[in-house]
């Protein structure tokens, strides 16, 4: 086998552009999260492959850098390679381009294998196809995963309550649907002014129904943190920076 690669192609509808008619962040993810999927059912630990044995995959940090914007009715390429694991972190990377072969987006990825009996990481090895897998050293960008703790800091934004609609299979909060959480942290009139250069979320604790999301955001120069907090812990963290429109 040459060097491995999983690629499929996405079709930019109305409802994945934000007011600016450019490709949203969790238009973005949810590619992403369709070709892991498509990629890791070729490899062979697919969804239906390992939930007979009570594992699932959960991401844990994706980072993404978005680059020439997808507008309406574009054609985008989305290729995705699993990378070597590194003890319990499974890392995958994800390359967007358009028709005329720019790149739209650079992702990377990490995921946990899962007990989804008693929340147990499991190691690669548990994965009969883990050792025929052709893993790939390449990666799209240079993910900066570590996002600093707000503390004290940070003003509150809203609160919402999750709800049944914005869970996946494995009964919590999609990891695109946070995307759209934080982005709503902004108005309208600063997404116009300034389009997302980079951003990155890290998932730590799973978020259930019924639950009362509070979001907290903290702007210092060249970036902006926000915090998804339930009951006070951070669940889930937010890093985002800008680019004013017209310096592209």
């Amino acid at each position: 086998m040459g060097i491995y690669s999983h690629q499929r192609k996405f079709t930019v509808r109305y409802s994945d552009v934000d007011s600016a008619d450019e490709l949203k962040p969790s238009a973005i993810l949810s590619f992403a999260q369709e070709v892991a999927g498509t990629s890791a059912d070729e490899l062979g630990f697919g969804y239906q492959d390992i939930i007979p044995f009570g594992y699932g995959f959960l991401i844990v940090a994706t980072y993404c850098e978005m680059k020439t914007p997808a507008h309406p009715t574009d054609v985008v390429y989305v290729e995705t390679w699993p990378l070597p694991p590194r003890h319990v972190l499974f890392e995958r990377d994800y390359r967007l381009t358009n028709d005329a072969g720019e790149e739209v987006a650079a992702l990377a990825s990490r995921w946990c294998l899962v007990d989804l009996k008693n929340g147990a990481l499991l190691l690669p090895t548990v994965l009969k196809a883990h050792e025929t897998c052709p893993y790939r050293n390449e990666q799209s960008t240079s993910p900066v995963w570590k996002i600093r703790k707000l503390g004290e800091e940070g003003r509150e934004v809203y609160r919402l309550t999750a709800k049944a609609n914005h869970f996946d299979h494995f009964h919590h909060v999609n990891n695109a649907k946070y995307a759209d959480f934080f982005l709503d942290c902004f108005t309208e009139e600063e997404l116009l002014k300034n389009r997302i250069k980079s951003f990155r979320i890290t998932y730590s604790k799973q978020v259930k129904e019924g639950e009362e999301m509070v979001f907290y955001r903290s702007d210092s120069e060249g970036e902006t943190i926000i915090e998804l907090r339930v009951g006070g812990i951070v669940t889930t963290q937010f890093a985002v920076t800008f680019e004013a429109r017209g310096n592209q």
